[in-house]
């Protein structure tokens, strides 16, 4: 493109001073003429030229002329290119400075877009170390989850095996919790009477505990009329929950009082002492204790003897234990106080296998069909 317009430049150079020698050329002509035609009108008959020179000289003349005029049109001609050249040249220079500009800013652009680009591949590379430590990580947490999984694979074989659980140790559980219950039951309905009274649930949820002087003065083994009427009411209570618990002609069994198809093989009227005195007194007032709470609950509720057990035997009994099964220790007032103690323990029946679970489902259910 800049050849091109370098090219252009030199003709319109060259016809320039082409145009002014013509010019030059033309005037000189018409100067020379108008001399001619001067010293044409001066001259004097010794003095004019010879016609054949004259007329050589009009057709020189008139062949000047007519170059000249050839010479005005390709003047003209050649100023109307020109003028057509100057408006090309004045288009391309506007198309030079345009596609400059273009250029300037595409070069500008390619700068920014090469910074852009260093900036990208910089980029590119910190987010491929990016990916490269999370891929890294990854395998290090699948790895980790792939333990993982094993250790609950097994603990799931293990959870399987736990729960593969024997019949008769379920059984026992359940047997266990339904006495908790009815301990509870029998404690919470003797407070609700006597909220005063010193009787509570044993460590191992198999008897209630009546301590201290709840039911006996020290040292002695009978009731007195405002123990007598705690006792009496026990014994009602107790009549209340054993049917459901037991067998014989008072017992009434349904699922819905004994889920666990529980069976009671005694109540047990348990006598405790402290370690002061001998053990013979203190072995006999156990008993006595125990004998004469067992008179006064059935003095109270004469039924309570006709709940019985799978051998056909009354559930309620007494022992006596002196001073042979403390709860705590005898050193200090506060501790023979608790020693010094009634229990009314729970016995169930234990079977040794499956086979005794269903000689007791069999009994109590016998019971709810002759209701």
């Amino acid at each position: 493109m800049r050849a091109q317009a370098k090219k252009i430049r030199q003709e319109e150079e060259e016809e320039s001073a082409f145009v002014s020698m013509t010019d030059m050329t033309v005037g000189f002509l018409f100067i020379m003429m108008i001399l001619l035609a001067f010293f044409a009108s001066q001259a004097r008959d010794s003095e004019t030229v010879p016609i054949s020179r004259f007329d050589a000289m009009v057709e020189q003349r008139d062949e000047w002329r007519d170059l000249a005029e050839t010479r005005a049109e390709t003047i003209e001609r050649l100023e109307k290119e020109l003028e057509a050249l100057q408006l090309l040249v004045a288009e391309l220079t506007a198309q030079v400075e345009a596609l400059t500009e273009e250029r300037d800013a595409l070069k500008a652009e390619i700068s920014s877009l090469k910074a852009d680009n260093e900036s990208l591949k910089q980029r590119v590379m910190e987010l491929e170390e990016l990916v490269q430590n999370l891929q890294e990580r990854i395998q290090d947490l699948e790895d980790q989850i792939k333990v993982k999984d094993e250790e609950i694979e097994k603990l799931q074989a293990q959870l399987a095996e736990l729960k593969k659980v024997d019949p008769l140790e379920a059984y026992l559980a359940r047997v266990s919790m339904a006495r908790r219950e009815v301990l509870t039951r029998l404690r919470d309905a003797i407070l609700a009477d006597f909220p005063d009274l010193k009787v509570e649930l044993s460590e191992e949820s198999d008897a209630l505990r009546f301590q201290g002087e709840g039911l006996f003065a020290s040292n002695r083994s009978n009731l007195t009329r405002e123990k007598v009427a705690i006792v009496s009411k026990l014994a009602e209570r107790l009549d209340e929950i054993l049917p459901c618990f037991t067998i014989g002609d008072a017992s009434r069994f349904d699922e819905a009082c004994n889920p666990a198809f529980a069976l009671v093989e005694a109540v047990q009227i348990e006598g405790h002492t402290d370690n002061r005195g001998t053990d013979q007194v203190n072995r006999s007032l156990s008993a006595a204790r125990a004998n004469s709470t067992f008179f006064a609950m059935t003095g109270a509720a004469q039924g309570v003897m006709q709940h019985l057990n799978l051998k056909q035997q009354p559930v309620l009994s007494v022992a006596a234990y002196g001073p042979d099964r403390p709860v705590t220790t005898n050193d200090t007032p506060e501790g023979r106080a608790t020693n010094r103690r009634i229990d009314l323990r729970f016995i169930m029946v234990t079977p040794q296998d499956t086979g005794g679970i269903e000689v007791i489902r069999e009994a109590l259910e016998a019971v709810g069909e002759r209701q």
